[in-house]
């Protein structure tokens, strides 16, 4: 199964190769642009905040230009292109340069993070704009059954691609970089350690973990913590994945991988860890998680939730949730800590790590290109675009800030067996 980056799938023939700056357009004989069509087109830069760019048209004309010139554009190759875009910018700018028919001058992550840096305030949009872009980029339901099949379409691709550009543990998350220089590989497992330490886990302490991916943060704190974990997951991958790398180390006695919707957790536990979950859950349901976290916390539990986030309550952008993360919403920090209100949940310690998120993307995408001839053989040239713009997009959006990423730990209201500083996350190793 592949991401759906239909609508069209192929370039059309005769236009531009990708990667290659000439404005030559093959064989395009349409006219040139009209007064309406550039009114319009001037128009949508106005609304999404007049950015510094430059728009080269079909024929090679270049019909706007900011003042100073700017270091960043795109080149719209055909009048169809032009029409679909300014129909539904948010997602027909990502369609139609999955399908060639657009192109960006100055590189992907330059060019988004301009248009970031213009983007007015959710408050200063008016609220009929935001009610039209909400009638057409109607996001995907998370009930039991649309959650599945959205965890599907982006997990469940294959886990050979997944190798080629994840670290050797295949984790999908935030890294966490003390040291900026450090490699993908020991960010990762920084990250995990990193979580361990908030969550003060002990040996013989039984863990519930809801979304666990490939199972590497299950295992290694099994592993190095001396925990049981029970890990909940509900693409089907992933679990035959974990499953396997459980019983090569011999840890299936302490880790169990069970498909299943979070939805449907039992037991009662330690400590509860989310990482990289929220996001998909959909804010309709996070009272559902915030009642499983209830029902499974031991009085002296310990929970933390790590997950993208935002500032204001915007959609997310409509291209990524249609196309590739389909059901996904990135909350604001008061959109997450409903989760735990409603059970007075006292919250202990809230960390920003945003800007290790546009690092471990930036490293992604650099693993991803140099298997980008490999991927494009495993599905085809308009897959590797889509995933191209995708991570660019993702290092745009966490380092202009449009995206951040959140970890937020807590515990009962009663419990005081509570360190007395954060000195704790910091002392040497204890594992």
């Amino acid at each position: 199964m592949k991401p759906d980056t239909s609508n069209p799938l192929k370039p059309p023939a005769g236009s531009r190769s990708v990667g290659t700056s000439s404005h030559s357009f093959g064989e395009r004989r349409d006219t040139p642009i009209s007064s309406l069509e550039k009114w319009l087109l001037r128009n949508l830069i106005k609304t999404i905040g007049d950015p510094p760019l430059r728009v080269v048209l079909w024929d090679g004309k270049e019909i706007f230009r900011t003042d100073p010139e700017p270091n960043t554009g795109m080149i719209i190759h055909s009048r169809a292109a032009l029409w679909r875009l300014l129909s539904n910018p948010g997602l027909q700018f990502g369609d139609e340069y999955c399908a060639g028919h657009i192109d960006v001058e100055g590189g992907l992550v330059n060019f988004v993070e301009t248009l970031h840096r213009a983007r007015p305030l959710l408050s200063d949009t008016s609220h009929l704009k935001r009610l039209v872009m909400a009638l057409l980029n109607r996001p995907r339901r998370n009930t039991l059954l649309g959650s599945r099949e959205n965890i599907q379409h982006h997990y469940d691709i294959g886990n050979d691609f997944y190798r080629l550009w994840l670290d050797q543990e295949l984790q999908y998350t935030c890294a966490y970089f003390p040291d900026p220089g450090m490699s993908l590989e020991a960010a990762q497992v920084a990250k995990v350690d990193h979580v361990c330490r908030k969550l003060q886990l002990k040996p013989g302490e039984q863990v519930v973990e809801a979304g666990c991916g490939w199972g590497a943060t299950a295992l290694h704190m099994a592993r190095h913590y001396g925990v049981s974990v029970k890990a909940f997951n509900i693409s089907h991958e992933q679990i035959v994945a974990a499953r396997q790398l459980a019983k090569a180390e011999g840890l299936q006695s302490q880790v169990e991988f069970i498909e299943d919707d979070y939805r449907n957790i039992t037991g009662r536990f330690d400590a509860f860890v989310s990482i990289g979950m929220l996001e998909h859950v959909g804010v309709e349901h996070y009272r559902d998680l915030g009642e499983v976290i209830n029902r499974t916390l031991s009085p002296s539990g310990r929970g933390l939730i790590h997950s993208i986030g935002q500032t204001q309550p915007e959609a997310f952008n409509a291209w990524v949730e249609k196309r590739i993360f389909p059901g996904a919403y990135p909350p604001t920090l008061q959109q997450m800590l409903s989760v735990l209100e409603p059970w007075a949940f006292s919250v202990l310690d809230v960390e920003n790590l945003r800007l290790h998120y546009a690092k471990t993307t930036a490293h992604w995408l650099t693993r991803f290109e140099q298997h980008a001839d490999e991927i494009e053989t495993m599905f085809d040239e308009a897959f590797v675009r889509a995933w191209r713009l995708y991570l660019s997009l993702s290092i745009a959006s966490f380092n202009t800030g449009a995206l951040q990423l959140f970890q937020v730990l807590f515990t009962r209201r009663g419990n005081n067996d509570l360190p007395w500083s954060r000195a704790y996350l910091y002392a040497p190793n204890n594992k």
